[in-house]
């Protein structure tokens, strides 16, 4: 039965990996692409570390497993972020059929601080 589980979490994590791969080449703009594999490989690597543990059925490893997805939950979504927030700072152009930008409008290109629609007075006397 282990070996059975350890063959599915193996194939669905290398599915994960490989539906990212496709995304990066299939999706037209580093926004879209960003975002398809962060969150497929992120679940793709997760499901394989889970199926390692099980291989090795040992409390270090399985220790060592968790810790890896827990840092891997936490700084990948992060880093995302940062890649495309320095994208869309940088002026990497949006996908021409994207319904909107959120950002537009909305970012000071001097002073780099990002307002919201309704800003309080002491914000916008610092800008």
């Amino acid at each position: 039965m282990t070996e059975i589980s350890i063959a599915i979490l193996s194939t669905l994590g290398a599915v994960f990996i490989f539906l990212a791969a496709v995304g990066v080449v299939r999706m037209p703009d580093l926004y879209l692409r960003i975002s398809v594999t962060t969150k497929a490989a992120t679940l793709g690597i997760g499901l394989i570390l889970i199926a390692a543990a099980f291989y090795f059925n040992d409390l270090s490893i399985t220790s060592r497993v968790l810790a890896i997805i827990l840092f891997m939950l936490l700084t990948a979504p992060v880093g995302a972020h940062m890649l495309g927030r320095a994208s869309y700072f940088t002026g990497v152009k949006m996908w021409k059929n994207s319904e909107y930008d959120d950002l537009k409008g909305k970012y000071h290109p001097k002073t780099h601080v990002l307002s919201s629609e309704e800003e309080p007075d002491d914000v916008k006397k610092k800008v």
